[in-house]
């Protein structure tokens, strides 16, 4: 690894940690020697990157400190680039071309050394040759969530029965074959996962839930391991 990608990961290193990270776990996660771990740490100090600590106890980086944007190893334009193929995969038409919008600004302003690390990833999919039929547009549903608005939703069942109920929506989730609107529904008083295929219509209402998105996502959360909890063979 060269010396720059050696600084910078350091940086990332620390940037994830809440809590001093040690001499030895970055030379570990780097597959360097301590002392080189030392004296790249000394470089970064010098260069007035906001680093403290000492050995022995571990380095904390202020979390104000700002990088330069788009400063991507190989290895994190291969991960985007996996990400974004299987993205693809899901057959969610607006995600799809985010996915790729988000492909090409990336593209458009990295080092010119960096792009055949797009062009030709050393990561990739099994080729997928089975032809998706046209998915729900979740546009809506990840609007409603933002927002934190009901929706009021016709969903046909698995036996084509075909219901009108008003929901809380808590997240949209991709299955290997089919997408999810996870919610509470007001008529069933409980959390249910609508296949997005099977949803005729959904309308985002004026409704404000009235609880904020992430306790209502914690609350699923408990619900779910709940249900997982009793599904579990006794």
């Amino acid at each position: 690894m060269r010396k720059a990608d050696r600084l910078f990961q350091i940086i990332q290193i620390l940037r994830r940690s809440s809590r001093p990270v040690t001499s030895a776990q970055i030379a570990e996660e780097l597959e360097v020697a301590r002392r080189t771990v030392y004296r790249d740490i000394a470089h970064l100090i010098g260069q007035r990157v906001p680093i403290e600590g000492e050995a022995g106890f571990g380095y904390v980086l202020d979390p104000r400190y700002e990088m330069p944007p788009l400063m991507l190893t190989p290895d994190e334009i291969e991960a985007v680039v996996l990400g974004i193929q299987m993205v693809g995969r899901l057959g969610d038409p607006a995600i799809g071309l985010a996915a790729s919008d988000v492909m090409s600004k990336i593209a458009s302003v990295v080092p010119p050394d960096l792009l055949p690390y797009f062009s030709e990833p050393a990561v990739g999919l099994k080729p997928d040759d089975g032809m998706k039929p046209p998915a729900f547009d979740t546009r809506p549903l990840r609007l409603a969530i933002r927002e934190g608005r009901k929706i009021a939703l016709d969903y046909r069942a698995e036996n084509s029965e075909v219901t009108s109920r008003i929901v809380w929506p808590v997240l949209v989730g991709y299955a290997e074959s089919h997408g999810l609107l996870i919610a509470w529904c007001e008529t069933r008083q409980s959390f249910r996962h609508f296949r997005t295929d099977r949803i005729i219509d959904a309308v985002v209402l004026d409704d404000i839930i009235g609880i904020s998105r992430s306790r209502l996502r914690q609350q699923w959360q408990r619900w779910r391991e709940g249900e997982l909890s009793r599904a579990k063979p006794q």
